[in-house]
């Protein structure tokens, strides 16, 4: 995502048809990328972006490829279960499904369902439910044997400007949604899941935490939860600070970064032994930080680049490899829509990240 959009969204204009929503909601993503862009060649990628050496070199490769013609893909989730795999497109919110050994991934859920029609964040939470964002609406969770929609939930009518970004599910069953543009984090609990659908709830506003930004501008994008349930780890992508949110007090911190920033942060991903791997989009860069124990502190410890990450959005760690998102929004798509379409969209796999 990005940095800043050139207007903020009217409220009469979220109430109009969904193609014009999706044509807002493109203009909000081709201003934020073309700002963090211009920051990423401001000066160097974090650390330097220097590689590993030659004696722990990173492997990147292709995991899988996703049908399609104009994916570019944004969102993806691992369902540890089945080893499952699960990528949406931001183009047009189809959902796709890579199976456990297959060189490509199926079409899980057309574009258009439900009348969505951008796929941002994904999330398999422990019962195998599949949560799925979208950016001018909110959030849809289906059963991933069926494909079958059990809840949805959208913003109020009454916030004109907004961009549901990513997602994380915590031990209790709770999901915890960014606003990338309105600043806040949205909740829903196990109880307005059973409900079926509502009003997104908003549980934490993190603008008097963030630094100044144009109004509309982007802010928080990625988002992760410790394996205890005891705070969240949401990423200020344009100015690459990380927050702490304590989810027994609602107190926000910011995480004392060592090494490095987080500048064109996307995606995260905290495993349970505190590791933190993050999606650096328009720097073609992944990190790996080591987090204090009460998630306070977070140190540099790796940092890869390499233009074969394509503009990587978002990444999700399985056994032995972690798989990052290529989104390619440069060529073609949302930050450079003159510049031609690729031929193939794929997902990468990095062993040693």
């Amino acid at each position: 995502m990005g940095d800043a959009m050139t207007r903020q969204t009217t409220q009469a204009e979220m109430k109009t048809k969904a193609p014009r929503k999706q044509k807002a909601a493109r203009s909000v993503l081709v201003a934020a990328v073309a700002g963090v862009l211009a920051l990423g060649a401001a000066g160097p990628a974090p650390a330097a972006a220097r590689a590993a050496g030659p004696s722990g070199e990173p492997r990147i490769s292709t995991a899988f490829s996703l049908p399609g013609a104009k994916v570019y893909p944004e969102g993806i989730a691992a369902d540890p279960r089945t080893h499952t795999v699960y990528v949406g497109s931001y183009a047009d919110g189809t959902v796709y499904r890579a199976r456990p050994g297959r060189s490509e991934a199926e079409v899980f859920l057309p574009s258009g369902t439900d009348g969505r029609r951008t796929a941002n964040g994904l999330r398999v939470d422990t019962r195998g439910r599949l949560w799925v964002t979208d950016s001018t609406k909110g959030v849809a969770v289906y059963d991933t044997v069926t494909g079958t929609r059990l809840a949805h939930f959208e913003v109020a009518s009454g916030a004109s400007a907004r961009f549901v970004n990513d997602l994380t599910v915590t031990p209790d069953g709770t999901a915890y949604l960014t606003d990338s543009v309105r600043g806040v984090i949205y909740r829903v609990t196990p109880r307005q899941l059973a409900a079926g659908s509502g009003v997104l709830t908003e549980a934490y506003d993190l603008t008097p935490a963030l630094r100044p930004r144009p109004a509309g501008g982007f802010s928080l994008n990625g988002i992760t939860s410790d394996r205890t349930g005891r705070y969240l780890l949401t990423v200020d992508m344009p100015t690459g600070d990380l927050f702490r949110v304590d989810l027994r007090t609602g107190a926000v911190r910011r995480v004392a970064l060592t090494g490095g920033d987080m500048k064109a942060a996307d995606g995260l991903d905290l495993a349970p032994d505190g590791t933190l791997r993050v999606a650096h989009n328009t720097t073609n860069t992944l990190t790996r930080w080591q987090l204090g124990a009460d998630g306070t502190r977070a140190r540099l410890t790796r940092t890869v680049t390499d233009p074969s990450l394509q503009i990587p959005t978002t990444l999700a760690r399985v056994p032995g490899r972690t798989l990052v998102v290529r989104s390619q929004f440069d060529k073609g798509g949302p930050m450079n829509p003159g510049s031609g379409t690729p031929t193939t969209f794929t997902v990468a796999s990095v062993r040693g990240l």
